[in-house]
């Protein structure tokens, strides 16, 4: 299989500035290694470093030590060394990210929030894309048009999926997929996550739900304080 993800290394600590300037050391050691088609979810009690480990493989956490390695248009790049336009069109083309928050700009319709990561591609056909998903993830067509920031949670998260999934990147991270989702729609999100698998996407997760990580794990990495190599 294709190495598609890998971290060797990795350490990332937090500067406490209230408490004096105190380090706080959060990741140590870290080695990972995600390859095409297979689903890896981090797996660990609550402050094991999970989150940390997400936002540091996507770049929003610049890490401390060791390397932070993707597969980009067939090369392997460092994330942890990378300039901010490396960055950028990484994020563009390889990785994409599902956060447990929808963030976006207010007053753009839920079509709109999605289509736009498709900006590269034509304006009908990446509204065509998007309309799809978010039918698929059973938002209404009558919301379509309605900037989601006033939708309810669960809404606002299947929007933030389908603005996840509309640009079929090569490695996917999603963060708390199916946390505000009912029965129905977690169904929904473990189809859409096996296609992407049959694709050779390759998927880091965290999943706190059980019957969710079973179905989508081909294997747990389990996290610990201060994670030593594994």
């Amino acid at each position: 299989m294709t190495l598609m993800l890998c971290t060797r290394g990795l350490a990332k600590s937090f500067t406490l500035h209230l408490r004096g300037g105190m380090q706080m050391p959060v990741l140590s050691g870290v080695d990972l290694a995600v390859h095409a088609g297979e689903c890896i979810v981090l797996s660990g009690p609550s402050g094991t470093g999970k989150s940390t480990l997400m936002r540091s493989l996507y770049g929003n956490y610049r890490a401390d030590g060791g390397l932070i390695e993707v597969r980009h248009h067939g090369a392997m790049i460092d994330l942890a060394t990378a300039d901010p336009r490396t960055v950028l069109a990484v994020r563009r083309d390889t990785l994409g990210y599902v956060s447990q928050f929808l963030r976006v700009v207010p007053r753009v319709s839920a079509l709109d929030v999605v289509a736009e990561v498709l900006d590269d591609r034509d304006p009908a056909e990446a509204r065509d894309r998007a309309r799809s998903l978010l039918l698929r993830l059973n938002i209404p067509p009558r919301l379509h048009a309605i900037p989601p920031a006033t939708f309810s949670g669960g809404e606002q998260q299947r929007v933030n999926l389908a603005r996840g999934f509309i640009a079929d990147h090569p490695i996917l991270l999603l963060d708390e997929p199916t946390a505000s989702l009912d029965a129905a729609n977690r169904t929904v999100v473990i189809e859409m996550v096996r296609e992407a698998k049959a694709r050779g996407t390759a998927i880091v997760a965290i999943c706190h739900d059980a019957d969710v990580r079973d179905a989508i794990a081909d294997r747990l990495f389990e996290m610990t304080p201060y994670q030593e190599a594994a």
